[in-house]
């Protein structure tokens, strides 16, 4: 008797769930494409991950090639090109953190003392239009201006000075990245923190300027502490990808004189996927090893958020 009336109970929510369907039925049809994108385009890929516990054979392919078990993660750890892969990652990416990530906080927060409307408008869009441009079209431009025969060298020699190497010098590579990354996304990233500057209450505002605290001590004891949650947020994610961001912006602007310093973990398992002989069994391995790496740091950054008494990411 309590099987059945298990069975009963478990029909009814069933029931209820499909009424409830059927009643936000409007809502589901909305969400239904976007639903449908991320189990075609992300889950469903998911599956060739098996692929790093395989010997893949082409003539196999993904599903018939025999299992290893973990075989290739074995050959990770003692590879000196991976070693040299992952601590040039995170030198470059722990300094994008240092120069790049304040920089939308401060344009945010220095857009958001333009007093004039229409000028305020205008700079956001200025600063917001390299995001736009992919990094195929943005290096093309670098490259021609930056080049020994470009406007920049053309400018040099015109002070009778001599042209210098920008895209050949190793020493300025990466100052290089940083600097181009903060040009086509700072613009980009400020308008998620002007957004949570405009949830802070004015009241605030008004109850400062009367008790005579000038723009800039409002700045830094009103708004920055207003978009505080959102700036953790933005770290925590941040620090999510900080083994694999950046592979566009290098793989367009690097080249054989800068291999030294260009050489990360992306694209490193670019290399060893396409360029060399191809071991697409190990570049998967790799590939999972850094996915894992990732999402260990974005749950210790947002365990230690919340050690710290903030909100994490998670709840």
């Amino acid at each position: 008797m309590s099987t059945s009336f298990t069975e009963r109970t478990q029909t009814q929510k069933f029931r209820n769930l499909l009424r409830l369907i059927w009643k936000y039925r409007m809502v589901y049809t909305l969400l239904a494409p976007g639903l449908i994108w991320y189990i075609i385009f992300v889950y469903g890929p998911m599956g060739g991950l098996t692929l790093a516990f395989k010997s893949y054979r082409v003539s196999g392919g993904i599903w018939g090639s025999p299992w290893v078990g973990m075989e290739n993660f074995k050959y990770i750890f003692v590879d000196q090109a991976f070693i040299r892969s992952v601590v040039r990652t995170l030198e470059i990416n722990l300094g994008r953190m240092v120069f790049q990530f304040p920089m939308a906080i401060v344009i945010a927060l220095l857009l958001n003392e333009v007093i004039f409307l229409r000028m305020k408008k205008s700079l956001q869009t200025i600063l917001t239009f390299p995001h736009f441009l992919s990094w195929v079209v943005l290096s093309s431009v670098l490259i021609t201006v930056l080049s020994y025969d470009g406007f920049v060298n053309g400018m040099i020699k015109t002070f009778g000075l001599k042209s210098f190497n920008f895209l050949g010098n190793e020493s300025i590579f990466v100052p290089l990245l940083y600097i181009t990354e903060i040009w086509k996304s700072s613009g980009w990233g400020a308008i998620i923190y002007l957004a949570a500057i405009s949830g802070i209450d004015a009241e605030q505002y008004e109850a400062a300027a009367i008790d005579g605290v000038n723009r800039f001590q409002r700045m830094f004891h009103i708004t920055l502490p207003g978009i505080m949650p959102t700036i953790i947020v933005m770290f925590i994610l941040t620090m999510g990808g900080l083994m694999s961001t950046g592979f566009d912006q290098i793989f367009n602007l690097s080249n054989d004189a800068v291999r030294g310093v260009a050489e990360t973990l992306d694209m490193y398992i670019y290399k060893i996927s396409f360029q060399s002989a191809p071991d697409f069994s190990y570049s998967t391995a790799v590939s999972l090893f850094r996915s894992v790496i990732n999402m260990a740091l974005l749950l210790a950054a947002d365990r230690i958020a919340k050690l710290m008494g903030k909100d994490g990411l998670m709840g």
